[in-house]
């Protein structure tokens, strides 16, 4: 299921931070430092309102200099403490709120990569993306800050409640009754705050799923001229989450001020009733001057906490995001007890009666589709499009499961070994090679990252891409630029056999690895290629027939089926589907009777190609 679905039912915000919590709790010893401190930074700041009516009281109103002396060097001590108290306690608890979010973030990224293919089809990378940085962001500065003053103000609000009481019990029975006055809009606007912060979130998200597609394809934007529509789809985007934003912030907006209002009102109201306590005898003006600090204190707590309820609210929206990603199943996954492949490997490969259909569609990619391939043989796959050819080598990777049938690596089905098992012991060639945005070296060696610079340069030399490597600007530590943008369609493809070169994988898989290049270029990567095949089980997903007429079999597949298999020269003769492709291929009467020709014409094409 899609990240972005809507369920039923959210999970109450208590538990959704109950489940934040475990990644809280591998830092209790830090807790614990920043709770200790916290309490004395606390306790020092109610000390303070002591020390005022000690100065009020037996300083100024006793006019007695010594105590007044004793009373702020005491304040001045107090304050020194409250500060070191401060600092233990906002350094430890932005060190959590830093190292949590690195955790969360490296969590959620680990369970990405165990997702199938399945997942990233319903889900768009940009809101992935959003999740892993602005959502746990959000989280950071929430842990960090924002949940360390919220527990600030309560223990500060709790402590000044008690000095209260002890300095004026009626005083204090006018501030607790209007305290449910003031939680009581925390209650309303906190739901309707977390509702909007959640929305404000998805569509945050929209903007960045938008720009991370029109980025990553601007060629294809600017070549189309497509511009301004874009700018107005983007716009449209940017729009809806500022008003979400909007929204978000009126309610907190109201619920801030609402509470500064009614708290604020009541200090006021006591303000008025103790002076009056002050002018009849029944307060000092000190014992007035404490209570009016440790009221403003309580307000401030109040109102500061509600601000954090909004903040929290907006942690509870970003904690679901990033959960929902956590609870995702990984639809493959290695089993309880995987059973070993054979050592050394076979290099074989069949699938049984296999019938799948993808997550998102309806209609089978496959239907009880039966191949055998034997160790060391080339079998190319051709067909139309959306004949299952892609799809066969999506199986044989374990990106997906079969629903019917059996998957065989090395006579084992794949669904009961281990997938990274399964995956080392195929190398692919995709005709659209990926890579990455680091050195020559850095990407060769992803096909095994322990291999040695002679290996990496032995396999190099094998893909026929020295050449050109060592004319980069610094040769094979030159960084190739975000999708391989330094490098031509054909050096990317070189590069990419490569790194299949140095996997040093019995089983091969390659995608059309020629079909987007001009004829230099061709020439050279199918040069690669052979070595490459050499000694390998290869597979070859093929549009142009001239590239495997030389293939050991040639399977036909249709509408997810086996229609033929054989030699080029008897599919010719043979296959009314292979020869109808050969015949556009090749431009010839696609008559039985031409099938002489359309050999000698494919022959001609592989020698013309050799030659050049």
């Amino acid at each position: 299921m899609s990240p972005s679905s809507s369920t039923p039912a959210r999970p109450p915000v208590l538990r959704t931070l109950r489940r934040l919590g475990s990644f809280l709790a591998p830092y209790r010893r830090r807790f614990v430092f920043a709770g200790v401190a916290l309490l004395v930074a606390a306790a020092c700041t109610l000390a303070v309102g002591q020390g005022l009516k000690l100065v009020i009281d037996r300083g100024f109103t006793a006019g007695n200099g010594a105590e007044l002396d004793h009373a702020l060097f005491g304040l001045l001590a107090i304050i020194a403490v409250m500060a070191i108290a401060t600092y233990v306690r906002f350094y430890n608890v932005s060190w959590i709120g830093e190292r949590v979010t690195a955790d969360l973030r490296r969590h959620v990224f680990n369970h990405l990569l165990t997702l199938s293919p399945g997942f990233f089809e319903v889900t768009r990378t940009g809101e992935v993306i959003s999740r892993l940085t602005n959502d746990t962001t959000m989280l950071e500065n929430v842990i960090g800050s924002s949940l360390s003053t919220a527990l600030r103000n309560i223990v500060l609000g709790a402590g000044a409640l008690v000095l209260l009481m002890l300095t004026s019990l009626k005083l204090t029975l006018l501030v607790l009754a209007g305290l449910p006055v003031v939680v009581l809009p925390i209650i309303i606007f906190g739901r309707r705050v977390r509702r909007l912060s959640r929305t404000s979130q998805d569509r945050v998200a929209d903007t960045g799923a938008y720009v991370d597609e029109a980025i990553h394809e601007i060629r294809t934007v600017q070549a189309y001229a497509h511009e301004p529509e874009d700018r107005h789809a983007y716009g449209e985007r940017v729009e809806a989450a500022f008003g979400a934003g909007v929204r978000r912030i009126r309610q907190r907006a109201l619920l801030i001020a609402a509470v500064i209002f009614l708290v604020f009102v009541a200090v006021g109201i006591i303000l008025w009733i103790g002076g009056h306590d002050v002018l009849a005898g029944r307060l000092s003006a000190g014992q007035l001057a404490s209570f009016v600090f440790y009221a403003v204190i309580v307000a401030t707590s109040v109102g500061t906490v509600s601000e954090v309820a909004g903040e929290l609210q907006r942690a509870a929206g970003a904690t679901e995001r990033l959960m929902e990603i956590l609870d995702t199943p990984a639809e493959i996954a290695a089993p309880a007890d995987p059973v070993p492949l054979p050592e050394p490997p076979l290099a074989t490969v069949a699938l049984e009666q296999v019938t799948f259909t993808y997550p998102s569609r309806n209609d089978p990619a496959l239907s009880a589709l039966t191949l055998s391939i034997a160790a060391g043989e080339r079998v190319a796959l051709v067909g139309p499009s959306g004949a299952g050819k892609t799809t066969l080598f999506q199986l044989l990777l374990r990106f997906y499961d079969p629903q019917q049938g059996q998957v065989l690596i090395d006579g084992v089905d794949v669904r009961r070994a281990d997938p990274r098992a399964v995956r080392g012991r195929i190398a692919v060639v995709p005709q659209d090679p990926v890579i990455f945005a680091a050195s020559v070296w850095d990407n060769v060696r992803y096909g095994r990252l322990d291999a040695s610079d002679d290996e990496v340069r032995d396999a190099c030399e094998a893909a026929y891409a020295t050449e050109f490597l060592t004319r980069l600007p610094r040769g094979f530590d030159t960084d190739l630029g975000e999708r391989g943008v330094r490098l031509s369609g054909g050096q990317r493809q070189r590069l990419a056999i490569a790194r299949a070169v140095l996997s040093r994988r019995p089983i091969l898989l390659l995608d059309e690895a020629t079909s987007a290049l001009d004829a230099e270029s061709e020439r050279m990567v199918q040069l690669a290629l052979d070595r490459l095949m050499h000694g390998r089980t290869t597979l070859i997903i093929a549009h142009r027939l001239a590239t495997v007429v030389g293939a050991d079999r040639i399977v036909v597949l249709d509408d997810g089926i086996v229609v033929a298999e054989g030699t080029h020269s008897s599919l010719v003769r043979d296959d009314p589907l292979y020869r109808r492709l050969a015949a556009l291929q090749f431009g010839f009467d696609a008559g039985a009777g031409d099938a002489v020709p359309a050999i000698a014409l494919a022959r001609q094409g592989i020698a013309k190609q050799s030659s050049l």
